[in-house]
């Protein structure tokens, strides 16, 4: 039965996934690439489009692409920050003061919550998809209770005009909650949008209006239609793009390949087959000497790439703390190294990879938790030991009021005792959170 559910899993399709999630799923997109994308070969539009939605691994999500994807909800905020004042400003043309101050209410809660949205996702500080579901749905909210206030507080001379600065934000939401969500998601706010608008009718005039109610229904399908095609050809898009790249990549190497093996060992081979002077002997000593100085050669490249695989491992402390910031720096979290001149070659491997994991831990839970993007990491030398001082100053925490879990009692306090390490947390609400790690040389 497990087995079964992760082969489901691991098989989901990309388009499907993508319709029924919106953007987030475009963090999928980097796996089940095949070949036949990238192939240049020229085939049939459908069956191209058929290989980029194809099967994909839902558990696996590049967090590059993760963090891009919420970027093309700006969108519709920008939309409603144009639309709504321009509607507001015909609204106020043609019906002067009458309802005016009602009308001016939902316009400015309308540009204050897009211009909120604008930069709350354009910050530096790492994307947390729970705040951000908190934040959809209280605009979700503010959308129907703008179409309620209008019905309640205008005239219904005016009504039909004044609830049309609400609808504009109405199609804004509709936008983005079916790329950032899903496109379930997006109809079920238009389907909810006709009771609600009927309710304000009922309160604005005593009736029900259901023509009135439904005639912004073809332009709620137009900006669903809209929203639905730019998630295709954007994720497609990107399928396509990452293909290719991997193609030619792939090519590059192989390239790159055939000239070393050029430049070497075919050298070698026909220098070996044209032979020369001298007798057969002479002639054998000659073969030995440029066969010998090949395999050298050959063997150092071939081990080369082996050498920068285990380059993480072999680089001294402060390397690794280097690329270990690199790392963090490409999930949105810019940390600051601060290393005294150390003694790499006193302090063991394995105390290193252990100090190494306790602050790549450190790092995750600054991002996770204390809403900040900067970090401070330090290293000296401390007490016969190295110590390595992570720093950031967010929200912080009460350590009575939250008990250590797993990351902090196995990633990092018990990684450090095994290696004969401690490590310390301060904290506090409010001034940030600093975590001391240290072992001995």
């Amino acid at each position: 039965m497990t087995r079964q559910q992760d082969g489901d899993r691991r098989g989901a399709s990309f388009l499907v996934m993508l319709l029924r999630r919106g953007t987030p799923a475009l963090a999928t997109a980097t796996t089940g690439l095949t070949d036949e994308i990238g192939d240049p070969t020229p085939v049939r539009a459908l069956q191209r489009i058929s290989r980029m939605a194809g099967p994909v691994d839902e558990r696996q999500r590049d967090g590059l692409l993760l963090r891009a994807a919420r970027y093309v909800v700006l969108v519709p905020l920008v939309y409603r920050l144009l639309v709504v004042p321009a509607t507001f400003a015909s609204y106020a043309v043609k019906h002067g003061s009458a309802g005016l101050a009602s009308v001016a209410v939902v316009a400015v809660c309308s540009v204050a919550l897009s211009a909120f949205g604008l930069f709350w996702m354009m910050r530096r500080a790492p994307f947390r998809s729970d705040l951000a579901g908190r934040l959809l749905v209280a605009d979700l909210v503010a959308t129907l209770a703008f179409e309620l206030f209008m019905g309640a507080t205008v005239s219904p001379a005016v009504f039909h005009d004044a609830v049309g600065v609400a609808d504009k934000h109405l199609l804004g939401s509709v936008a983005l909650v079916t790329l950032a969500v899903g496109i379930p998601s997006g109809i079920g706010l238009a389907a909810l949008s006709l009771p609600v608008r009927l309710l304000s009718d009922l309160l604005n005039h005593g009736t029900f209006d259901f023509a009135q109610a439904a005639s912004l229904y073809p332009t709620m399908f137009g900006v669903l239609f809209t929203a639905v095609g730019a998630l295709i050809l954007l994720g497609l898009g990107i399928r396509l793009a990452l293909a290719y790249g991997i193609r030619n990549g792939r090519l590059a190497e192989r390239a790159r390949q055939h000239r070393m093996l050029h430049d070497t060992v075919l050298q070698t081979l026909e220098a070996i087959a044209l032979g020369g002077p001298g007798d057969s002997d002479q002639r054998l000593v000659e073969v030995q000497r440029l066969a010998r100085a090949q395999a050298i050669e050959l063997r150092q490249t071939i081990e080369t790439a082996a050498a920068q695989r285990a380059e993480e491992g072999a680089r001294p402390l402060g390397e690794k703390l280097a690329a270990l910031a690199a790392e963090m720096a490409r999930d949105g979290l810019r940390a600051q190294l601060v290393i005294a001149e150390l003694d790499n070659d006193t302090l063991s491997e394995v105390r290193q990879i252990a100090i190494r994991d306790a602050v790549r831990e450190a790092m995750r839970n600054t991002m996770k938790h204390a809403e900040t993007d900067k970090v401070v990491v330090r290293v000296e030398e401390r007490n016969g030991g190295i110590a390595v001082i992570t720093r950031d100053h967010g929200t912080g925490f009460s350590p009575q009021d939250r008990p250590a879990g797993f990351g902090i009692s196995e990633s990092i306090t018990a990684r450090l005792s095994e290696v004969g390490g401690t490590s310390l947390v301060e904290s506090s609400p409010g001034s940030g959170t600093r975590v001391t790690l240290w072992v001995p040389l």
